[in-house]
């Protein structure tokens, strides 16, 4: 049989070889090629600490004296709920594999047992860093901006007398105090709730008893001192107090007849992570129904307790949750600053970023009136590339859809839905197009992570409304990002298509970066219509030609990729690789891009979160330099560009470099075909990597240092306020 040929270089085809492959079901193969010099694992940074790294990089931003007061807040608040997944998932699904001895060493070489120790001392010292902005830094700041947070003692008379008439009325009748004697166990603790352990002496006997109360999650987290009942906060001066503070001063509403001596705040972590067999579920929305109930009760991961509990009592909740003494963090009040959130969201314009308005694509628009944007006529003309959320989601995705829903002469949607909103205009999109008689395809991934719930729900409105809701492969996430719209037209039908980097989510879409590509390219058109097909019924024998679909051919076609950079370095030309990515550890592809290295090839990395790449190491990577980016929108767009002689290649797509998603997901990527968008693209690599903006260092040892001011102190440009104003500019001068 002939084999097939690679294509020579020059070519913007996809490589032959990836191109004949089918069943994406099947993971592929791909033979271990390690870079010369016999580096040995730790030629890889562990994984888990490297996103310990990222989290602190949220952490400076809530440091930086320069950021805006709120936003200084909103981090702080962001990486306790970033730190609390990875206790909820990483952490332990680590310590589930060393119970059940299955753990094995990481990539970098690291102990599994040793791992988890380096883990939790360096969680300890991100969280007492945490504590310590907030006390010593943004608490003293927020109080010299007429924001405060008081203790009970510090309240006038008026303010404590409305504070117990709105416990009485709104606290005290969703509070269950529970005992701990020999008639009543321990109590289960839920996970991240917040908890006071309090101590009660029997007056007549003498005898302390321990009890549990949780603090609702139901309420606030911080009351508004003068406006408990509203979740209106005043924009200028506020005064809050914590939930749990008002609830401890009135602990003798609970506990009549009783004396209360004592009374400390604690909160649990536990594992929260999903195990579905869906080769055993008949129906994957009852048995992922079943696990989101047994989540609940996962086993504790972490105990968070305030640093002044008695030890008898910190001992007690060690004892009865079955904790190490290491997964107990002793922290200054207030624990869980993700309740910071309320005050995070206060009105004060003067203390946030400035709003912004983001703009309809000039491509979609190019009349500037105030008439919404024909999508379809706009996608006939030309290649449409977004840039969100520079450009606007509500009219170009969404008006897509919704434009598709209305037109009488679309017979056919097809979407895929990983994460969306509950009231999301994308589904209602949806639900019109099937009530109005066309054929509606939703490929629902019920399986995002902490997003299952809701996913469920509204797979259930889809179903409803005769749209066909189906889940994919089994033993595979759909996570690519795709939307196909079939239209008869006076030459037959013709396919639109959407491909893109982020969720088809419109309120994350508001702060999240990503890309967007909407063309109405037939060999594009093919080949979501195929993969499509393979998600949705039996297909076994597709090809695609301008997609790289994981886990069949995304990582060979970025290698084949790669290695044709090595070889027109070989031959004496440029060659050059820039990677943009939310996390790259898979090690095939790390060592593609040292081989790339060690050949000579210039490599760049832009990576938001977990980065396993050990730059600058002489004889490995020396070519390779590693930047991160965070700010105002969380930087989420995947691109792969690749300079390939004079005719560059660059995809864009749903897949980061990890194992989850080259192997256990459905990803897409898409090669852009017109020029213009090529060059803008690789111009706006250039800029995040120009010397002159703002970014995040990593070096050969696994440091991550912060450079975002020069030589005299001055800033450095901000690529996300430089886009933002920059497309502001743009809209301006088109307006003239």
């Amino acid at each position: 049989m002939n084999q097939p040929q690679s294509r020579s270089f020059g070519t913007s085809e996809v490589p032959a070889a990836r191109a004949t492959i089918d069943r994406i079901e099947l993971p592929e193969f791909v033979p271990p090629a390690q870079p010369a010099g016999g580096f040995s694992g730790e030629r890889f940074l562990d994984r888990e600490l490297s996103w310990l790294q990222f989290n602190a990089r949220v952490l400076e931003l809530a440091e930086d004296p320069d950021l805006f007061l709120l936003e200084r807040v909103n981090f702080l608040s962001i990486f306790g709920s970033n730190l609390d997944e990875f206790f909820m998932v990483r952490v332990a699904g680590l310590k589930r594999r060393i119970a059940a001895g299955m753990a094995v060493p990481s990539a970098a070489g690291i102990n599994p047992v040793d791992q988890l120790e380096l883990l939790l001392s360096q969680a300890h010292e991100l969280q007492k860093r945490h504590a310590q902005v907030f006390r010593q830094q943004v608490n003293p700041a927020l109080e010299g901006q007429g924001i405060r947070i008081k203790k009970w003692d510090a309240l006038n008379p008026e303010q404590k007398a409305g504070l117990r008439k709105w416990f009485v009325d709104q606290v005290f009748p969703i509070l269950t105090p529970l005992a701990v004697d020999p008639a009543h166990p321990f109590p289960y603790i839920s996970g991240l709730s917040l908890n006071l352990a309090v101590i009660v002496r029997n007056p007549v006997s003498g005898k302390e008893l321990f009890a549990r109360i949780k603090v609702p999650d139901v309420l606030p987290r911080l009351i508004a001192v003068d406006h408990p009942g509203s979740r209106n906060v005043p924009s200028r001066d506020v005064e809050f107090i914590s939930l749990e503070d008002v609830i401890a001063v009135h602990l003798d509403n609970l506990f009549p007849g009783m004396e209360v001596v004592e009374n400390y705040a604690f909160r649990v972590t536990r594992n929260e992570d999903l195990e579905v067999e869906e080769d055993d579920a008949e129906n994957l929305l009852q048995a992922l129904e079943k696990e989101l109930l047994r989540r609940r009760f996962g086993p504790p991961v972490r105990l968070e307790v305030v640093d002044d509990m008695n030890p008898a009592v910190k001992a007690l909740l060690v004892r009865e949750l079955n904790v190490e003494e290491d997964e107990v963090f002793s922290l200054p009040a207030p624990l869980d600053l993700r309740g910071l959130s309320v005050i995070a969201g206060i009105d004060r314009p003067d203390l946030h970023y400035p709003k912004h308005v983001a703009h309809t694509s000039r491509a979609l628009n190019e009349s500037e009136t105030s008439k919404a944007a024909d999508v379809f006529a706009a996608m006939r003309r030309r290649d449409i590339l977004l840039h969100h959320p520079y450009d606007s989601f509500s009219t170009s995705v969404q008006a897509f859809l919704e434009q598709a829903a209305a037109d009488p002469q679309v017979v056919a949607i097809k979407q895929t839905l990983y994460r969306t909103s509950g009231d999301s205009p994308i589904v209602d999109a949806l639900i019109d197009a099937a009530e109005s008689g066309k054929q509606v395809l939703a490929l629902v991934e019920i399986k995002a992570r902490f997003d299952e719930q809701a996913n469920i729900d509204w797979a259930r409105k889809l179903e409803q409304a005769g749209v066909h809701v189906v889940y994919g492969i089994v033993g595979l996430k759909t996570h690519s990002k795709l939307s196909l719209v079939v239209r008869r037209e006076s030459k037959g039908l013709r396919r639109y298509c959407h491909i893109g980097t982020g969720n088809y989510h419109p309120r994350t879409a508001r702060y999240y970066e990503d890309l967007g590509l909407l063309t109405t390219d037939e060999q594009v058109g093919e080949d979501v219509s195929r993969l499509f097909n393979q998600l949705s019924g039996y297909a076994p024998k597709t090809t695609f030609k301008r997609l790289l679909v994981a886990p069949r051919s995304v990582r060979s076609g970025l290698i084949d990729c790669i290695e044709m950079e090595i070889a027109h370095k070989k031959a004496g030309r440029e060659a050059r690789v820039i990677i943009k990515v939310n996390s790259i550890v898979d090690e095939a592809i790390i060592d593609a891009l040292y081989r790339a290295s060690q050949a000579g090839v210039k490599v760049d990395v832009i990576v938001r979160g977990i980065c396993a790449i050990r730059p600058g190491v002489p004889g490995l990577s020396e070519n390779i330099r590693v930047r991160s980016f965070l700010g105002r929108f969380l930087e989420h767009s995947r691109v792969f560009a690749f300079r390939n002689g004079d005719d560059p290649l660059v995809y864009i797509g749903s897949a980061d470099m990890m194992h989850r998603n080259l192997d256990r997901r459905v990803e897409a990527l898409v090669r852009l075909s017109n020029k213009s968008d090529v060059t803008e693209l690789l111009a706006l690599l250039n800029r995040y990597l120009d010397a002159g903006t703002a970014s995040w260092h990593l070096d050969s040892e696994g440091n991550w240092m912060r450079h975002h001011q020069d030589a005299n102190g001055k800033p450095l440009l901000d690529i996300q306020t430089y886009l933002l104003e920059s497309r502001a500019r743009q809209t301006g001068a088109g307006r003239r």
